[in-house]
């Protein structure tokens, strides 16, 4: 026997001493063992000497992994590789050593080695997988979990692995038949049902995904994630209170987890406790203060508490932290829009679009902003995205209509102003439901009944009260109009109308006509264009009521006698803007001479009419009328009417009175188009006093007074 020989033997010796020592977890007598031997130098060895040297190095850096001694594992596992370059059970240790330290991109060089030395090394390729789907390298790592499977068809941990990247891709059928596959072998993989019911509920399917949850945790119980995911799933399905039991429960078991935190916050919010919301949302951002989600979230929140400001900071917060949300810039404008800040909104609005360029969302948001900024030629273009991209986008299409409409762009804005019929949140939507009989789609109306259906404003009805003449031209043999009791005596002598009859009536014996329509769908069919606007319906007073008033106003002091209405309905949407805050806001009124005012204010308002200021008797009459045929016995005795855009504005130019009408500063209605002083809808009779960008209602205020004073003589 050679003294290599005797080396190489006793080396050989140490290794299997060291080697049961590991075998027993005695990870430091393994290491001890083998230092003996790993600190020779080997270049004078040979073969059989090397290769139980190399031995000794991989024991020792095996050692020194399980001791918690990377560095050292480090050191002895290249010194080993560099004197047995095909070691494959290295290669397979010291990749899963760097992959756990994160240093992936080396992980991944000696996987490859590895797999360039066995290329039917199934786990090798598992693992390399892993390492690029960490490194997000998805469809790369998703041919390497192929690969493995091609290699090992039965690999449990490969299907699991395959369905992550799998899902990760957004192949969800194949995501799913990976974890089913994986399921197939290890049916008590908890994780794997876990994930396959996130599979499930990305594909809708709500019910398998809370089956596949509960399987989860049926047989892991304290499993956190599936919690929050049944949760989802619940909150899916409308079960909010089990969706708020489950968040509850996985936070019970996990205080800081800032998922469940928010997915807590979104199922409060849709149970309407938004205060809780918040309190869920904030908690989740004290657990990870770059939480982009649950600032979001927050956002939502604060956005419909009216807490405006702090849902703008909110979103900020949640864009800077991920600029990629793209919801979150489109809300942020939606919260500065409200707040009037409409070239931030516009800016927030474009920013979502540079995110996701098809969010039909935000091309109608900006539309909508850029519309009250009266960059209408860009408004417009915004809304035709957004019905690009999406056809049945209702609120795109209406705002389309009201831009055309008030453009003078008749034609195409009337047929767009229909889609209001299939709008969930319009009244209009309900009206075909509660009707017997069809609408009317402009066809021919010789010989046939006709019922009119008020579903719009009492300012829209006496406004388009003119097609009822043109609609009886067309031979219609009947027609009944369906209206609010306020317009029952005004209506019954306006040409063209056979019966006035309440809601209720005319729906229960709806049947009996051949069709229905709306006022408001009379201009299409009748393709009125700007040009070809009826004449208004000429009202007259009724002289029996008019007797009734006349000693009133006959007490007031002589000279001009001025109607006043200085607010609207409180339920309008866009009432905020439309009504004068306060009746002191007239005050410049009161000192034109040799003019009294008319109160004829109904609804709020009234206790300010009731309580005029000292310096000018106001006779109060709005709060004894019954209707509008008492209004207009009341403003046929009047010399003019100043009013904010209401339904008095229409009765008053319908009568033949002058009228005077101040539109506010922002979302002025469609019939009164843009930057007129006057409305084809009332050539002869109605003046528009225009709220520039920025003014307050004072300054309008003083321009109506200087033409008062201008029509009737000065001021006091």
């Amino acid at each position: 026997m050679t003294l290599t020989q005797t080396l190489a033997s006793s080396i050989t010796q140490l290794n299997l001493q060291a080697i049961a020592f590991y075998s027993a977890d005695d990870f430091a007598a393994a290491l001890s063992t083998v230092m003996p031997v790993i600190e020779r130098d080997e270049s004078a060895l040979d073969d059989a000497t090397i290769q139980a040297m190399a031995d000794a190095l991989n024991i020792a850096g095996a050692s020194s992994c399980r001791l918690g001694k990377p560095d050292d594992a480090e050191r002895y596992w290249r010194r080993c590789l560099r004197m047995m370059p095909g070691c494959a059970e290295v290669y397979e240790s010291f990749g899963a050593l760097l992959k756990a330290q994160g240093r992936l991109s080396a992980a991944k060089a000696i996987y490859r080695q590895l797999i360039a030395l066995r290329p039917e090394h199934a786990d090798a390729h598992n693992q390399l997988g892993a390492v690029l789907y960490a490194q997000g390298y998805h469809e790369d790592a998703e041919a390497s979990y192929r690969r493995a499977l091609t290699l090992r068809p039965e690999h449990a941990e490969v299907h699991y692995n395959h369905g992550v990247v799998l899902h990760a891709l957004r192949r969800l059928h194949d995501a799913e038949a990976a974890y089913r596959q994986t399921l197939v072998r290890l049916p008590a993989h908890a994780q794997a049902h876990n994930n396959l019911g996130n599979v499930l509920m990305d594909l809708g399917r709500i019910e398998q995904a809370d089956a596949a949850y509960r399987e989860a945790l049926t047989i892991r119980p304290q499993y956190p994630e599936a919690l929050n995911n049944l949760a989802g799933a619940l909150r899916a399905a409308r079960r909010l209170t089990e969706a708020e039991l489950a968040c509850r429960l996985a936070l019970a078991m996990r205080p800081d987890y800032a998922e469940a935190h928010v997915n807590l916050g979104a199922t409060l919010a849709d149970l309407e406790r938004l205060a809780e919301a918040e309190a869920a949302y904030r908690k989740a951002i004290a657990v990870r203060a770059d939480y982009a989600e649950a600032y979001y979230n927050l956002g939502i929140a604060l956005f419909k508490l009216e807490r405006l400001d702090e849902a703008v900071a909110a979103y900020r917060e949640a864009v800077r932290l991920s600029p990629a949300i793209a919801p979150a810039h489109n809300n942020l404008g939606c919260a500065l829009r409200l707040l009037d800040r409409l070239p931030e909104a516009v800016e927030a609005f474009e920013q979502a679009l540079g995110v996701c360029p098809d969010l039909a969302e935000a091309h109608y948001n900006l539309g909508a902003a850029l519309a009250q900024l009266k960059r209408l030629p860009e408004a417009e273009s915004a809304y035709r995205r957004a019905l690009a991209l999406r056809a049945d986008y209702g609120d795109a299409r209406f705002g389309l209509a009201v831009l055309l409409l008030g453009m003078g762009r008749f034609e195409e804005g009337w047929r767009l102003y229909e889609c209001r019929y299939r709008q969930t949140g319009f009244v209009h939507r309900q009206t075909a439901q509660r009707l017997s009989c069809s609408q009317w789609q402009g066809d021919a109306l010789s010989g046939r009944s006709l019922l009119v259906w008020q579903e719009d404003g009492l300012g829209d009805m006496l406004q388009f009260s003119r097609y009822f003449a043109l609609l009886k031209a067309q031979g219609a043999a009947l027609i009944a109009f369906a209206c609010a009791p306020a317009l029952h005596r005004l209506m019954a002598g306006v040409d063209g109308i056979d019966a006035v009859l309440d809601h209720d009536t005319a729906a229960a014996g709806s049947s009996n006509y051949d069709c229905w329509t709306s006022l408001l769908s009379a201009p299409l069919h009748l393709r009125t264009t700007v040009d070809t606007i009826p004449r208004p319906v000429r009202l007259t007073a009724n002289p029996s009521p008019a007797e009734r008033w006349r000693p009133l106003l006959d007490a007031l002091p002589p000279g001009r006698k001025i109607g006043l209405v200085w607010k609207g309905n409180a339920k309008h949407h866009n009432d905020a803007n439309r009504s004068i805050p306060s009746l002191a806001t007239l005050a410049p009124l009161w000192r034109v001479a040799g003019v009294s005012f008319v109160s004829l204010q109904k609804g709020q308002g009234e206790d300010e009419a009731h309580n005029p200021p000292a310096a000018q008797p106001l006779l109060h009459v709005g709060s004894m009328v019954s209707d509008l045929a008492d209004s207009a016995a009341i403003i046929g005795q009047l010399d003019l009417v100043i009013c904010v855009d209401t339904s008095t504005a229409h009765l008053a130019a319908s009568l033949g009175k002058p009228c005077w009408v101040m539109l506010p500063e922002k979302d002025v209605d469609w019939r009164w188009m843009h930057e007129r002083s006057d409305s084809p809808w009332y050539p002869h009779t109605l003046r528009l006093f225009r709220r520039e960008r920025g003014e307050d209602w004072a300054v309008a205020v003083e321009r109506v007074t200087q033409a008062c004073v201008a029509r009737f003589g000065a001021r006091d």
